[in-house]
């Protein structure tokens, strides 16, 4: 048994289908696992989402360390590690059965770390949960508990725009930008904060402006101008830097981030049908977050019936594009149903590509704040060759009942990947469906 030094951390079944290698992030100190826990995760055992994936593959590393030691005292996960303790359920503490219902597998969660806190000897004991509900419950019966932070963004108030705005830059200089095709020193500029590789920067003065990108093959910075894209022009500079982002081949990975009405989806998607000739399929998704974690089996219906709603602000973006088409009404819309019904341009749950290899394929995830650290590296681990990968959401709008903007899978891929030569992120500030949207994000 590990000395009183050591913590003992009791997981919730939310802490495991976020992060099914999470036994491995605790250091030298034990965790507890109620077997309450063990039952929550059977039921999630089969089936084909994320949910279903982090059930088994962290059943099956119980199984690689587990033996009859765990009921008894415990097993050491591995090197430098603590030890993985299984508990049986017990009798409800008598001070938690006035206040809670005895059958409810949280409070059988919650029992386990109280009657640990009650035992410990001196030791802390801490319940680890994604529940606000249950760590509330927790403290006011007077016991730890702390969210699962381990993927957690430090601090979002300095999370990376993509963009900045140079001051006070000499006439001089952004004349250069503006004309020497070698681009601009970022010692030129006054700031003393570093430059990342695909950043964007707004160089003005009183009376003058230009803008560039930082090119991350020699760091110059370089002069871009406003361009559009299937009939989609940027009404503002950060949409513009988004257009740029999602129109440059050399960029595999982008990310756009603003709240709603700011365009995300929209240039995104302009981006992908400008250059449709470059890439054999267009594939627009975005996860279905589910009541209760429960996947789409649970809803009424046929297949279309059951994703309909869920896809249908996607199409809306795309009927915005086809009316901005010059073409004749009749001879747009049978273009972009031959798109559809050749399957160049693909509409479907993100789930669907689960055990896919995407492979020449312009890949937008809209909505992308929903999905957890894991989920955004295993769509991204999916890229093939010549795959570009636009991951597009609204970190302060999660529908996800255990990500916030700390720890979901859009903050964290802005945070890991900024300076990285194959990825540049836009985060757009103001909005641009209309006048009253804009009044409406603002104030309500």
């Amino acid at each position: 048994m590990a000395e009183k030094t050591t913590k003992l951390f009791v997981l919730d079944t939310n802490v495991i289908l976020h992060d099914s290698a999470c036994l491995h992030q605790f250091k030298q100190h034990d965790i507890v696992l109620p077997i309450t826990v063990l039952e929550e995760l059977d039921k999630f055992k089969k089936g084909n989402e994320t949910l279903n994936f982090h059930a088994r593959h962290f059943l099956k590393e119980i199984d690689k360390i587990s033996s009859d030691g765990v009921f008894n005292g415990g097993l050491p996960i591995g090197r430098n590690k603590g030890s993985l303790i299984i508990k049986l359920d017990q009798k409800f503490h008598p001070d938690l059965r006035p206040h809670f219902e005895t059958e409810k597998p949280d409070h059988k969660i919650l029992n386990c770390a109280y009657c640990l806190s009650r035992e410990a000897q001196g030791r802390t004991v801490t319940l680890v949960t994604k529940d606000v509900n249950l760590r509330m419950k927790a403290k006011a019966v007077h016991l730890i508990a702390e969210d699962y932070t381990t993927d957690h963004v430090k601090d979002i108030s300095t999370i990376y725009k993509g963009y900045r705005f140079e001051e006070n830059v000499s006439r001089e200089v952004i004349n250069q930008l503006c004309h020497d095709s070698a681009g601009v020193s970022p010692k030129k500029f006054k700031s003393r904060a570093k430059f990342h590789a695909n950043e964007f920067i707004v160089a003005r003065n009183k009376n003058m402006s230009a803008l560039g990108y930082v090119d991350p093959g020699d760091m110059m910075i370089r002069h871009i101008t406003k361009i559009q894209a299937s009939g989609i022009k940027p009404r503002n500079v950060e949409q513009m830097f988004a257009l740029h982002a999602l129109m440059n081949e050399n960029l595999r990975l982008v990310t756009v981030s603003g709240k709603a009405g700011t365009g995300k989806t929209l240039l995104a998607l302009a981006a992908a049908l400008h250059q449709r000739d470059n890439y054999k399929q267009i594939f627009l998704s975005r996860p279905i977050v589910a009541l209760s974690n429960k996947d789409l089996g649970y809803l009424p219906g046929g297949v279309d019936e059951k994703v309909g709603p869920y896809m249908q602000p996607l199409y809306d973006n795309l009927g915005v594009i086809q009316d901005r088409s010059i073409d004749p009404a009749e001879r747009r819309s049978k273009k972009f149903q031959k798109l559809l019904d050749d399957e160049k341009l693909v509409i479907a749950p993100l789930a669907y590509i689960r055990g896919r290899s995407l492979v020449d394929t312009y890949f937008i995830v809209d909505e992308a704040q929903n999905l957890t650290p894991h989920e955004i590296k295993t769509i991204i681990t999916r890229a093939g060759e010549n795959t570009k990968m636009v991951f597009t959401g609204d970190i302060f709008q999660i529908d996800h009942p255990y990500l916030d903007i700390y720890s979901n899978g859009l903050s964290y891929l802005i945070d890991k990947m900024q300076g990285q030569n194959l990825y540049t992120h836009i985060f757009l500030e103001k909005g641009e469906r209309s006048e009253l949207a804009e009044l409406a994000s603002d104030l309500l």
